[in-house]
């Protein structure tokens, strides 16, 4: 059984959906604290603009050492309205956009209250879209105790794994014997970003998974698992 755990991101990257589809059961660790300016509330997507970029961000508010689950979005700013029309504007000429319009149109008609929650809505969708058939769990839902790796490990004792799928980036803090006291092998994610035609321009990488999706729709999970091969250079 492998396990993967990661913070709910918005609108995440391909890494991000790389790990769920490597995973058996991929945790959502809604109950950490959030982190601002990070990628829990925003994500890049391309842009005909300046730099070729840009962010969209979800406004929130909260005060320090707040929980992700507990992070409210400030509806005072029409950021529903904004997102839809960044998403419209960057993405109408891209020839799968259409078949996500609707999804789209509805999910930013609605009022959400909660960062977590749109967070992890657009996040079931996008696998479920993609094509990846594995089981997304919330780490509020587990009731584990335990600080940092201590509260990874216990995750996954409750969740029998044998291998834990970590990011790379937590090669520099992880405690990897306390896993291995619990006899779970832990490996890192091994992403190899793949490089697609996208509009306006060069490549840019490590955008919104929305980016692959309105370009190449059904045909973005062979893409995101390396097979290229078919692509217009």
């Amino acid at each position: 059984m492998i396990i993967a755990i990661h913070q709910p991101q918005y609108l995440p990257w391909l890494g991000y959906f790389d790990k769920i589809d490597k995973s058996d059961k991929f945790v959502l660790l809604d109950d950490v604290q959030f982190k601002k300016n990070e990628w829990q509330n925003r994500n890049r997507i391309k842009t005909a603009g300046s730099g070729g970029w840009q962010w969209i961000t979800v406004p929130v508010i909260h005060r320090f050492g707040q929980k992700i689950n507990e992070v409210k979005i400030n509806n005072q700013e029409n950021w529903c309205k904004k997102h839809l029309h960044q998403l419209e504007t960057n993405y109408f000429k891209s020839p799968h956009f259409p078949q996500y319009y609707d999804f789209l149109k509805e999910t930013y008609a609605r009022k959400w209250e909660n960062l977590s929650e749109v967070n992890i809505y657009f996040i079931e969708y996008l696998t479920k879209t993609l094509g990846i058939k594995k089981q997304l769990v919330k780490s509020s839902d587990l009731k584990v105790s335990g600080e940092k790796t201590d509260r990874l490990v216990n995750i996954c004792k409750m969740l029998n794994a044998n291998i834990y799928l970590s990011g790379v980036g937590a090669k520099e803090y992880i405690e990897i014997e306390k896993f291995e006291k619990e006899k779970i092998k832990v490996i890192f994610q091994d992403f190899h970003h793949p490089v697609y035609k996208q509009l306006y321009g060069e490549f840019i990488p490590n955008l919104s998974v929305g980016d692959l999706l309105f370009n190449y729709g059904d045909e973005s999970l062979k893409i995101l698992r390396g097979n290229t091969e078919h692509l217009c250079t």
